[in-house]
């Protein structure tokens, strides 16, 4: 049973949502934003939470010049307002 506003975790199953382009679309904020170039792997976990819009939590893995590294992307979406924002993407 999920909780309102509470982080629920997403089943591989559910495909409502295409992870890997808001995976993608996280990356590409970061690296415009912190003249980075890290490029896509693969999604690794996936969260989500209602909020104005859903927040999405992405654990994704993503290659940093070389080396595998993972990473935690924040990406708030409105869809009635085609609005998608990165909130934050660090490494963990």
């Amino acid at each position: 049973m999920s909780i309102l506003g509470g982080i629920t975790e997403v089943k591989d199953n559910d495909n409502s949502v295409d992870f890997d382009e808001l995976a993608k679309f996280a990356i590409a904020e970061h690296n415009k934003k912190e003249n980075a170039a890290l490029e896509f792997g693969k999604v690794i976990e996936k969260k989500q939470q209602a909020v104005q819009g859903t927040m999405y939590y992405i654990k994704v893995e993503a290659n940093d010049g070389g080396e595998k590294k993972t990473y935690e992307a924040k990406v708030w979406v409105k869809l009635w307002e085609n609005f998608k924002e990165l909130q934050e993407l660090k490494l963990v």
